[in-house]
């Protein structure tokens, strides 16, 4: 058994399991990792156990050209700072019956159908199906795709989100299929090292028997017997859970039910959901999920301040409608529209800006809350309804570019911008890592040995496991139903783990390590590098000057220069030495336009198998990229 699936295990022993089992195990789980920690030490010691974290201090600029903020901007690590994301595991609901449909595609041209219910253009979409607003990036995805979970916990857990909490708020569903598959591969990323938020559940907006049941779904089937519970989010020390604690009170429970009320009651710290967007709390323990602008504290804290606020992406609020409205209906407070200038900043392509967002935010860092209430990640789909609030064929929660509320990058669209403004907002609440000082200058020989690069600091970390291959089902096939449709990838092939940079007066030296011994130097777009040597976006391809890649037997590869978009002109070629799980690379200054002895202050990037020459969101789908996503790694003399 696997180091990560006996700690499974042991995080999953019942309360009623011996101590003596228990430590059996756990004395397991530690001799694995001990043989694990000497292959690491074989493999990346020369990355070093203090390297840098995989995500939380790295730069990176957008889409739009927004730079993320630096530690020198936002200071120290904050203690007791939160960020909370609201999760959708419901994907695995609908996935095994409805048909996936964009409801973006369906709409393009023809907005005489928008406001139409009984339009005949919606009529071959009156069968079982489910409206997405548009198209995932990882596409119409099942909620058990564990390539999917991993992907979204390692950027979740990079942008420095520390807990998911999952919606539960319609009937007493609760979607146990999907929260283990999450909380499966949280345990399996955790125990790889990965930096992963913990989860929490919010339950329905007030007291009711369907809340009581799932209460006792939860407690049954998933706290009592101790599942996960390195990845259960704490709230003055107990499991935190947005629910009324009182529907274990109603009268006409089942007896199963009532019987344990009380349990169930001291087991966990409640925090009920408010659920309008414009009165605040109503109670004193309320906890917010959305709100408009200017949002309210929840939970007044004796020593001052507030546990909680929201912050929200859009809101299905309109004040034409008289408040709730549906995202399809008129003057919505959608992605653009803001308190202080209301539908103003509109426009065509104002959606990609996060105006809305940007302004809850200030809010938030205004008041300062304990957490930070996102809403929301990955909600997609939506219903449709003859009328609701008033708008026919409304869509309530969801509707276009505008009128949407996912943070989830999307194919098109606002890609990802809303991933790195959330994380640039992160950064100042929670502040970051101080980095660590680069050593001083050292030559390297360039021979395969790598010992002289075990004392050059920093080291940059990777995260393990994202080479894997994707094998997973999504929501039916509108084209060959029956059948789900079937993502597939399996260009996974060098799982890069990390890296390290050093100088002397004439050159600089790259090192890249992975996770097992690399594949050969004449595999495609095999293990190329991608340097950013002025930190400007607006020169080079997405800011990056020079790649190296082309390697050739005789220890010779190829130094390419920038000559506008994915272009490059040969600047030289360099020595490179392979052996076992590393590369070692000597860059003369000159190459890289650097004069000699001028102080370096540059990013970087390592990729295998991937070709974002034509969109750079193929760093989130192909191969391994070191750091993810946009993220660079920064090293500065």
């Amino acid at each position: 058994m696997e180091c990560a699936e006996k700690r499974v295990v042991f995080e999953s022993a019942p309360f009623g399991t011996s101590i003596l089992d228990r430590v059996l195990v756990f004395m397991e789980i530690e001799m694995e990792k001990i043989k694990q920690g000497i292959l690491a030490m074989l493999l990346v010691s020369t990355v070093g156990a203090n390297a840098q974290s995989a995500g939380v201090n790295h730069p990176a600029t957008d889409d739009l050209g927004r730079v993320l903020p630096t530690y020198e901007e936002v200071g120290d690590v904050r203690p007791g700072k939160t960020v909370a994301m609201f999760y959708w595991t419901w994907h695995v609901g609908h996935s095994t019956h409805n048909k996936a449909y964009d409801l973006r595609k369906i709409i393009k041209g023809r907005p005489e159908m928008v406001n139409d219910y009984d339009h005949p253009g919606w009529q071959r979409f009156s069968d079982q199906g489910t409206f997405f607003w548009t198209e995932p990036l990882f596409g119409f995805y099942d909620g058990k795709d564990q390539w999917v979970i991993r992907k979204q916990l390692e950027m979740l857990g990079a942008a420095g989100v520390d807990v998911l909490f999952y919606d539960a708020t319609n009937g007493d569903h609760v979607w146990k299929d999907g929260y283990e598959a999450v909380g499966q591969v949280m345990a399996e990323a955790r125990a790889d090292g990965m930096d992963v938020p913990q989860f929490a559940f919010m339950l329905n907006f007030g007291a009711s028997t369907n809340t009581a049941s799932s209460l006792s779904q939860l407690y049954d089937e998933l706290y009592k017997p101790g599942k996960y519970r390195d990845s259960w989010f704490l709230w003055e020390g107990k499991p935190a859970i947005m629910a009324y604690p009182e529907s274990m009170d109603l009268s006409g429970l089942p007896p199963e039910i009532a019987a344990k009320a009380e349990d169930i009651k001291a087991f966990f710290t409640f925090r009920p959901g408010q659920p309008t967007y414009d009165t605040g709390p109503r109670q004193s323990d309320h906890w917010g999920w959305l709100e408009n602008a200017p949002q309210h504290g929840y939970v007044k804290k004796e020593s001052g301040g507030y546990e909680l606020m929201t912050v929200g992406v859009a809101q299905n609020w309109s004040e034409e409608d008289g408040g709730l409205s549906a995202m399809s209906g008129p003057k919505v407070h959608g992605r653009s529209y803001t308190h202080a200038d209301g539908f103003g900043r509109l426009t065509e392509d104002s959606y990609l800006y996060g105006y809305n967002f940007q302004e809850q935010w200030n809010r938030a860092l205004q008041v300062d809350p304990d957490i930070v209430f996102i809403t929301g990640w990955n909600e997609w789909v939506m219903g449709r309804f003859e009328t609701w609030q008033g708008v026919e064929n409304a869509f309530p929660d969801q509707f276009d570019n505008e009128h949407s509320r996912d943070i989830e990058p999307m194919k098109g669209g606002y890609g990802d911008n809303y991933y790195y403004q959330m994380i640039a907002n992160i950064r100042k609440f929670k502040g970051m890592e101080k980095p660590e000082v680069a050593s001083p200058k050292k030559t390297i020989s360039v021979d395969g040995d790598f010992a002289d690069w075990i004392d050059v600091k920093p080291g940059f970390k990777a995260s393990w496991g994202n080479a894997r291959h994707r094998d997973g089902y999504g929501y039916l096939d509108k084209e060959n139903p029956p059948n789900p449709l079937h993502y597939t990838n399996d260009s996974g092939r060098n799982d890069i783990v990390g890296a390290k940079v050093a100088r002397d007066e004439t050159h600089v030296y790259f090192l890249v390590e992975t996770a097992k011994p690399l594949t050969g130097h004449t595999d495609e777009k095999w293990m190329q590098l991608l340097i950013d040597i002025d930190r400007n976006k607006a020169t080079g391809w997405e800011g990056y000057d020079f790649t190296m890649g082309r390697y050739a037997a005789d220890g010779k590869a190829e130094l390419g220069k920038s000559s506008g978009d994915w272009k490059w002109i040969e600047a030289g070629r360099v020595d490179y030495r392979v052996a076992g799980s590393k590369i070692e690379i000597a860059i003369p200054r000159e190459l890289l336009n650097f004069p000699d002895g001028q102080p370096i202050d540059l990013e970087f990037k390592w990729m295998d198998n991937v070709d974002p020459s034509t969109d750079i969101m193929q760093f989130y789908l192909d191969g391994d990229v070191a750091p993810s996503g946009r993220f660079n790694y920064r090293y500065k003399e």
